[in-house]
């Protein structure tokens, strides 16, 4: 068989068809991998004619498997809470809210009755900043400590996962390519290997069989099964199996560790944040019970007897009520503008983030591989038959280019 390659007229043609396996190879798996990413959105004509990655249209799935099978064996919104320390969530508000009191409550007063408010004695005016300044400690405290207490009832963490992954797809792609970016590279770059010894294969087989048609087959062949073994040598074996003295495990689950410190610093600086989670709190589809948490705390500041005298001398005992619901309004937005500081969020998110990334490196190989897995399962046999085609596409350009004459003649 060898005497017969090296005598052959077109022995460098056929030394050429494991290198071009291998670029073949290589160029299938590259596309699998930004069709997994990319486009965000979809492009071409729906509802079949065209692409969309498969990460960005799985999105909000994904984020649910996300929740079910990983965040929800972490912890629960309640100890994620509980872990960034409502006690300084209260300091903050109160100390936020404190230092604007007076901007505060002009903007409300003078949305009421601006004339009267401002011709209202500078003296009562500073009793009600005073009595409010002294009363917003209480109210924060006891506020979120109410928060605290029933965050579970007034969170969805999927919903809130979900949504934001919905209206941020390129935040999923992010945070899929910086967990999974050795596995990606790994898909792309085995490619050109696998492809090589397939190519090695192709030698004798169509020397055997010198018919034109064997090259697209070939192609086909080299451009589905590189994905597929790129893909099975991610995940498999899920457990470490000891063959002599090497320990043969899934590249991912062998990464537990680093993975768990990626996912858990992505996690907690740009999804399971404070400010998500109070966002959610205040203004997600439970919200309603949250304004009426706000509403039975700030109770004793409103119905006091300077602010509610103050009150009734600028909009009369009729727009009491009125002025009550623009507060309580108010106190809404004023509590969502502390949990935009970044350098709290950070702070509060850094706790959690040990917590889990301690508990994402204790997770099970079966719970810890349903991170990424998703990414390609639902559609993974896409991808193999888009490498397939293409390679079938290059083996025939292969035909025509390198062997021209001496398969077709």
């Amino acid at each position: 068989m060898l005497s017969s390659i090296f005598s052959h007229p077109d022995f460098w043609k056929y030394v050429s068809v494991p290198f071009i396996a291998g670029l073949i190879a290589w160029f299938t798996n590259w596309i699998a991998v930004q069709m997994t990413f990319y486009p965000l959105k979809f492009f071409g004509i729906p509802p079949f004619l065209g692409w969309q990655g498969i990460i960005p249209k799985r999105a909000v799935k994904m984020a649910g498997i996300l929740v079910d099978q990983t965040l929800s064996k972490i912890g629960s919104i309640s100890e994620f809470f509980q872990q960034m320390e409502p006690e300084k969530i209260s300091a903050h508000l109160t100390r936020s809210i404190q230092g604007r009191i007076e901007e505060y409550t002009d903007e409300v007063m003078t949305e009421r009755n601006a004339v009267l408010w401002e011709n209202l004695p500078l003296l009562v005016r500073r009793r009600v900043y005073s009595r409010a300044r002294r009363a917003v400690p209480e109210i924060m405290d006891n506020l979120v400590d109410d928060i605290s207490k029933n965050v579970e009832e007034l969170v969805d963490l999927k919903y809130m996962i979900g949504s934001q992954m919905e209206q941020d797809r390129a935040l999923m792609v992010r945070m899929f390519r910086e967990v999974g970016e050795p596995e990606f590279r790994f898909v792309i770059h085995s490619g050109f290997y696998f492809g090589f010894m397939f190519g090695l294969i192709q030698i004798p087989v169509m020397l055997l069989v010198p018919q034109p048609w064997m090259v697209p087959i070939f192609g086909f062949i080299v451009g589905s099964a590189t994905n597929w073994m790129a893909l099975n040598i991610i995940f498999r074996p899920l457990n470490p199996v000891r063959v002599g003295p090497f320990r043969i495990q899934g590249l991912f689950l062998r990464r537990q560790k680093d993975v768990a410190e990626s996912f858990a610093r992505l996690t907690t600086t740009e999804v399971v944040t404070l400010r998500n989670i109070m966002n959610q709190v205040l203004n997600g589809p439970k919200a309603d019970r949250t304004k009426q948490l706000i509403k039975r705390h700030m109770r004793p500041l409103l119905e006091g007897g300077v602010v509610r005298t103050a009150a009734q001398l600028t909009v009369g005992p009729g727009g009491y009520a009125d002025l009550k619901r623009a507060v309580e309004e108010k106190a809404v937005d004023l509590a969502v503008i502390p949990f935009e500081d970044t350098q709290f969020n950070k702070e509060r998110g850094a706790i959690v983030e040990r917590i889990m990334r301690e508990r994402m490196g204790m997770l099970s190989s079966e719970e810890f591989q349903s991170l990424l897995r998703p990414a390609f399962q639902e559609d993974e046999w896409i991808l193999i038959m888009i490498g397939g085609g293409l390679g079938f596409a290059a083996g025939v350009l292969q035909l025509f280019v390198v062997f021209g004459s001496s398969l077709l003649g």
